[in-house]
């Protein structure tokens, strides 16, 4: 492993094919082979399974080609013993295999694929290089079919009565990305029970996909598909939602697959003695919602349930959080650090500069003459010293460079070879190793932005290496050493709102070892929580949160400010001070990071009566009702439940996640408490996704009537002397139904608090919808793009308790990362203002995106703009935006930029 430098040469010369499972077996690859071209560690493995030489004793072409002898046909397996402390699951879960449903023929005809080949389908790096095709004959096609929940929502023919969750969203994706693929008018039809996009912005997604980019959403279940033998195209009949029979022919079907646990995963658990659910999840609660049965192990991502990368990730944070709770007595006792020689002063020193052209096999020397471009290089000013190395990436070429650097006096490197992107950092820790700055570095991409792209252009090819090496040199010349300041850590922490979510965070924090400053404005803990019954899965609500508050009271490292608010914030990442008020007096907190947990809030609806007859109710107000038995609770022959009340409307065009969930508990709870009473859900789509299916199927079951409407015929509620009356059509009778209830509940919508203000106060984001944004939706779930505050709950978008919970443990284990550092580095390419030159305009202020710079006074009282270094990532948006060139960016400024420019021109 540690000679391979996954030239590729091992594949190259391999003679055997093998089907490729990384492209769902769509292609061939050889027996020696990378999973993947982004693989970590990128290294090659033996196909043992079928490799000739296993399997016939003879080939081992690879080892004879390897020109790092990396390949060793004698190793054999080994069992590591590891003695650990925790335990964290993440081993994912296996795409439904459609197979077994004969009626859709997936076996059969060649242009039923699954959604995961269509993925690889549709992939840059799959077996049609991102081209849009079918598999029969590799053409294009012009029509597209998707079904939804094959292999979910399905007691008949897989036993899989969950709903996997995702599956919605990638549909719809996947028929988005297909149009965009596509030369022509391509048609695009997803086939669906419900429309099932609760996450943040999804149903903005579903709108877009359904109104702009044209993609046909069919509310029906095709049960049979057929095939014409001449075309191969493939023939469906559906029922629409007017009950008339259509018939339609497709060039491709794909087919939505949900999620399962693979039986290697089942025994994996009974190996470890760690319980299951049903449907074969490790079994978890709502209040531990990444604790298994077994004390210290913990799990996330689908092999807890069927979840997207959003969540997924939050989890594994969450599982981190737990684990580090665990381990804090020995945190630290086995770290080694790493140290490096002293930084030699090269600034009196005339350039000496190396370059060292990398050859790279047959991935770069293949096309651009090496040799050519090495021999160039040595005719460059500035360079006292060229090396062609055959990989320059792997250990013992840099171990080489680092003796070349020591023994020539370099005090500069340039290295032509692949992407900085991936390589950068290695060669900059060589040169440290040297007791070289490590700014002292360039890289010329010759291998993406030459061999690859000119890969059927030699001669071009080596001319533009040549030309990228030369301006390398020319930059290089110019480039100083940076410094990279520490900064101190106030290993304190302040978590604002005392909701679950907040009691979670600041909990999983001070569980680590860390203070933590719990500020919640009204007079107690708990939040909305204290407003609720129980949980989806029937845990008890109040006496879990009452729990959780004598915990947060009680602990040593927590201090509680209730009746408080925040007043002021100041500081970056490490170093903030924040002024809070209590009853009128002022405290100032000082703290590393910052845990953003507001929550969020019940709308009151203005329409369906609410606020005009006591018979409508809220979620929340049920929850009261049925808590303190209310007469009018029973009383009642009749309910209605009206779901997305203010939610998915053009004013609020998201799902409160919640709501669908909540209604059939809360139906339930009413056939519980009274067998005889009439319940209604009016819906738009039952999201109640993943296991929560089992509860629609049992209020089906028990005899709860869902009854579908539509955004432009809403039901209608009319007060009556006895009894509210709720006209609703009913689309399979295509006609207007009349109950009359005796109450009347709203699922009405989740929306975010007056946020505003705290937003300007830590420069943070708020979407479009007034929810805090997150860096990134997918990979950076729970920080902000502002370093060292984090965000968590519903203050992020609605959400359940065991998410809520989950992603405050992901904001505790984030922000223990700051905090658990006794300094901070900072990068040295960062921006800065020449004051001389600045006239205090502020536009570089008002266009930083991490609210790095600021206006400061200096004496004689001119105002200019300050970089505070901490806060800055040299992006450079500053330096565009200066009128007066103010403002550049170290390793970056125009001299070295230009010098590039004139050398890409001489």
């Amino acid at each position: 492993m540690e000679k391979c430098i996954a030239c590729g040469t091992c594949a190259e010369k391999c003679p055997k094919k093998v089907d490729d499972p990384y492209n769902e077996n769509l292609i061939k690859r050889k027996a020696i082979y990378v999973d993947y071209a982004q693989a970590v560690p990128l290294k090659f493995a033996i196909d043992k399974e079928n490799c000739i030489y296993f399997e016939k004793g003879k080939c081992r072409a690879c080892e004879k080609f390897c020109p790092t002898g990396a390949i060793n046909f004698d190793e054999k397996e080994k069992q590591l013993f590891l003695k650990v402390g925790s335990v964290i699951l993440a081993p994912g879960f296996e795409a439904f295999d459609p197979s077994r449903f004969d009626t859709y023929n997936y076996v059969k005809y060649p242009n039923v694929v699954t959604s995961m080949e269509f993925e690889r389908i549709l992939s840059a790096t799959g077996p049609f290089q991102g081209h849009l095709a079918r598999p029969s004959d590799h053409k294009e096609p012009s029509k597209i079919a998707f079904f939804q929940c094959v292999g979910s929502r399905d007691i008949n023919r897989c036993d899989h009565a969950y709903c996997s969750s995702v599956c919605c969203m990638y549909a719809i994706k996947e028929a988005v990305i297909a149009k965009e693929h596509a030369a022509g008018d391509l048609d695009t039809a997803i086939f669906f029970m419900d429309m099932r996009t609760h996450g943040k912005d999804f149903d903005r997604y579903y709108n877009h996909a359904r109104d702009e980019a044209g993609v046909r959403f069919l509310r029906s279940r095709v049960h049979t598909i057929d095939e014409d033998p001449k075309t191969q195209n493939l023939i469906i009949q559906y029922a629409d939602e007017q009950g008339h029979i259509q018939t339609e022919t497709f060039d491709l079907i794909v087919l939505s697959v949900g999620l399962e646990t693979p039986d290697s995963l089942v025994k994996m658990a009974h190996g470890l003695d760690i319980e299951l659910d049903q449907d074969h999840f490790v079994k978890t609660g709502s209040f531990q919602p990444v604790a298994t049965s077994r004390k210290g192990i913990y799990v996330c991502g689908a092999f807890q349930e069927p979840k997207d990368i959003p969540y997924s990730v939050m989890e594994s944070s969450a599982a981190a959080c737990d684990a580090k709770g665990d381990l804090t007595a020995a945190r630290g006792t086995l770290v080694q650090e790493r140290t490096y020689p002293e930084e030699r002063d090269v600034t009196k020193e005339e350039p000496r500069i190396g370059v060292f052209v990398c050859n790279c096999g047959t991935n770069i020397g293949g096309i651009v003459d090496v040799p050519k471009v090495a021999e160039y290089a040595r005719t460059l000013p500035g360079v006292a010293y060229v090396e062609e190395n055959l990989f320059t990436c792997s250990q013992d070429t840099q171990d080489k460079i680092r003796d070349v650097i020591e023994r020539e006096g370099l005090n500069r490197v340039v290295v032509a070879a692949c992407t900085p992107r991936t390589h950068e950092p290695l060669f900059q820790e060589t040169l440290r190793d040297a007791g070289l700055n490590k700014y002292l570095f360039e890289m010329a991409n010759i291998r993406n932005q030459c061999s690859w792209v000119h890969s059927k252009e030699k001669e071009k090819a080596t001319e533009k290496s040549m030309d990228l090496v030369r301006m390398a040199v020319a930059r290089a010349q110019l480039i100083q050493p940076l410094p990279q300041p520490t900064i101190s850590v106030d290993n304190k922490a302040l978590v604002i709102g005392g909701g679950i979510t907040g009691m979670t965070a600041a909990l999983g924090l001070a569980d680590q070892g860390y203070h933590t400053y719990l500020v919640e404005q009204s007079k107690e803990l708990g939040g909305n929580a204290l407003k609720l019954i129980d949980t989806w899965q029937g845990e008890d609500i109040a006496g879990n949160v009452a729990h959780m508050i004598e915990k947060v009271a009680n602990h040593p490292l927590i201090d509680v400010y209730t009746e408080s608010s925040i007043k002021a914030s100041e500081g970056f990442v490490g170093n903030f001070e924040t002024t809070i008020s209590k009853n009128g007096s002022d405290l100032s907190l000082k703290h590393g990071a910052v845990v953003v947990a507001v929550g969020a809030e019940e709308l009151r609806p203005e329409e369906y009566l609410y606020g005009q007859d006591d018979r409508v109710l809220t979620h929340l107000e049920l929850d009261a009702a049925i808590r303190e038995a209310s007469p009018k609770i029973a009383g009642a022959k009749a309910a209605v439940f009206i779901q997305c009340v203010g939610s998915r409307e053009p004013d609020r065009p998201y799902c409160s996640k919640v709501c669908c969930t909540h209604s059939v508990k809360s139906a339930l709870q009413l056939k519980k408490m009274n067998p005889e009473i009439d319940v209604y859900v009016l819906y738009r789509d039952i999201r109640t996704y993943g296991q929560r299916e089992a509860l629609y199927r049992e209020a089906r079951r028990q005899g709860v009537i869902f009854i579908r409407y539509g955004l432009d015929r809403k039901p209608v509620v009319l007060k009556g002397t006895d009894t509210v009356s709720v006209t609703v059509k009913d689309p399979i009778l295509n006609r207007d139904i009349l109950i009359n209830a005796d109450l009347v509940i709203l699922a009405s919508a989740i929306v975010p608090r007056d946020n505003a203000a705290l937003a300007q106060m830590f420069k943070l984001s708020l979407n479009q919808d007034g929810f805090f944004m997150e860096a990134h939706a997918k990979l950076r779930p729970v920080e902000f793009a502002t370093e060292g505050i984090f965000l968590a709950g519903m203050a992020h978008y609605p959400k359940p308790i065991e998410e809520s919970i989950a992603q405050a443990k992901a904001a505790a284990s984030r922000a223990s990362v700051v905090l658990s550092k006794e300094h901070i580095t900072v990068e040295g390419v960062v921006s800065h203002v020449n004051e001389v030159l600045c006239r205090g305009c502020g536009k570089c202020v008002d266009v930083c995106p991490f609210s790095a710079v600021s206006l400061v006074d200096r004496e004689g009282g001119k105002t200019v703009a300050f970089v505070q270094e901490a806060l800055c990532k040299g992006c450079g948006t500053c330096a565009v935006a200066c009128p007066t060139g103010a403002a550049s960016i170290f390793h970056y400024d125009d001299q070295e930029v230009l010098r590039m420019v004139e050398a890409a021109l001489n």
